[in-house]
């Protein structure tokens, strides 16, 4: 059972060839058995599980059909859970249980799917590794002296390594689809505002947005129709009409115009990678598809921008956390003061630590004007190029990353460098458009894959196009070894 799709465990469940019981023991026992080697789960939710897929037995033995009744998923840990530990993968939050359900978390439950648990993921979203969680890294199910790519890393590997069928994670900088990229898997990250923030703990607020996790377009599309859609309880949620996700899929891809940025094709990109992105582009064609060059020319500044206006916001959203209301507090304070630093300095991992210092300086009186203010014009140059480029093509199409999985380790003593592995993925962000990674290959036994762009709340296109190409591959079947 572990080895099926969401799509077809919806089916399955439908025919009634297994319960919805039967199938989440059976993943549980495979998650005890699997996940100490990976490292992928920060709470397994052993008891609540069993209890929800019961009742999505009995709903569907009373007549409910939803597609995603009594199928089982995996929350990233900034997701709030109701009773249930939500770390965020740090310290200062390991002993907080949130009082309410995220409205990812209400509106899955609602459509019946049954939550294992909590996934690791780097400590309030801040990496592109997965090693900066306090409960340890996630390992990478293809190779595991590898990372399988930050924040949501622990969906990313759980999915992977089959231990479930979908997650949702978050993007503020490509926290989705690069590690969905370098697991083989597909992930979406769809326009900002279209999947509420309500619930989910924010890094970033402007660049925060959930999105799904999963093996295929088609499961991304099952996950998103439940995850979306306007929430009055986020001011930044957008009152737009939802697409029929599932329906789009099947569009022919005849007409479609693709573009392709000079600078995604620059030196910093590893060339295999770049074969298996042109790859991709011929089956396209095949498909129906053209293909034009275009050009994104504010591009090379979007890592400078990105690295101030995050930060920025991180220092702001953070300082909520102060060893008074709730999480860490350090022990025997001496004043107020001191709780204040000593809470702080002892719960936030270096990552945290150094992104808060980054963004209170780029926010600090003298500064504001020089940084902050700065990379915000810069952002708007970067949209208005996405503006520009979609009035001559349907989708963007580039690699997902620069470079293949790096070792543990490897970019802990630089992190620029780890900084940059998110150069194609940031812009959609600052943008707020949608991006989805699709697999297109491998490298040395390693996973490749390829990023679209589309125009604002067009994930339908997305998923149409990801869809297409994954009916004449096979490079989303493949499964690591071992697993």
């Amino acid at each position: 059972m572990h080895q099926l799709t969401l799509a077809e465990i919806a089916r399955a469940l439908a025919a009634k060839q297994f319960s919805a019981e039967e199938l989440t023991r059976s993943l549980l026992t495979r998650i005890q058995q699997v996940d100490p080697q990976l490292n992928s789960f920060i709470t397994v939710t052993e008891e609540q599980a069993i209890a929800q897929a019961k009742a999505a037995d009995a709903r569907r033995a009373s007549g409910e059909s939803g597609t995603l009744l009594g199928a089982p998923i995996g929350h990233k840990d900034l997701f709030c859970t109701q009773g249930i530990r939500t770390s965020c993968g740090s310290k200062i939050l390991d002993n907080f249980q949130a009082p309410y359900d995220a409205t990812v978390v209400e509106r899955l439950s609602a459509a019946g799917a049954v939550s294992l648990g909590k996934l690791n993921m780097d400590e309030f979203a801040m990496g592109s590794a997965n090693e900066s969680s306090y409960y340890g890294a996630v390992k990478n199910p293809w190779d595991m002296s590898r990372v399988p790519g930050g924040s949501s890393g622990g969906s990313a590997a759980a999915v992977a390594a089959r231990l479930l069928p979908a997650a949702t994670g978050s993007d503020t900088g490509g926290s989705i689809r690069q590690p969905a990229a370098l697991t083989n898997l597909t992930g979406l990250k769809p326009t900002y505002g279209r999947v509420s923030r309500w619930g989910m703990i924010a890094y970033a607020s402007s660049l925060d947005q959930g999105g799904p996790i999963a093996r295929t377009a088609e499961d991304c599309a099952l996950m998103l129709g439940a995850m979306a859609g306007f929430d009055p309880k986020d001011s930044t949620s957008v009152d737009q009409p939802l697409d029929d996700y599932l329906a789009a899929l099947e569009k022919p891809l005849s007409g479609l115009r693709i573009g392709l940025p000079k600078e995604y094709f620059g030196s910093g990109l590893d060339a295999k990678i770049a074969d298996a992105v042109m790859a991709a582009v011929e089956e396209l064609k095949k498909l129906g598809a053209t293909v034009k060059d275009i050009s994104l020319p504010n591009m090379q500044h979007a890592i400078p921008s990105y690295y101030v206006i995050a930060p920025a916001e991180a220092s702001s959203n953070l300082s909520r956390f102060d060893g008074v209301r709730f999480g860490y507090r350090c022990e025997n304070p001496v004043d107020l003061t001191d709780l204040y630093k000593r809470s702080r300095a002892e719960g936030f991992g270096d990552e945290v630590r150094r992104r808060i210092m980054v963004g209170t300086y780029a926010l600090s009186a003298g500064y504001y004007d020089a940084y902050y203010l700065k990379a915000q014009k810069i952002r708007r140059l970067i949209k208005n190029d996405f503006v520009s480029a979609f009035e001559e093509v349907d989708v963007i199409l580039g690699p997902t990353t620069p470079n293949l999985a790096w070792k543990l380790g490897e970019k802990n003593n630089d992190p620029v460098s780890a900084y940059l592995e998110d150069i194609y993925t940031i812009t959609a962000n600052l943008a707020g458009i949608p991006g989805i990674s699709m697999p297109a290959g491998f490298i040395d036994g390693l996973p490749v894959g390829v990023q679209l762009l589309a125009p604002y709340f067009q994930e339908s296109r997305l998923l149409n196009v990801a869809h297409k190409y994954q009916q004449v591959t096979e490079w989303h079947k493949q499964a690591p070894s071992g697993f």
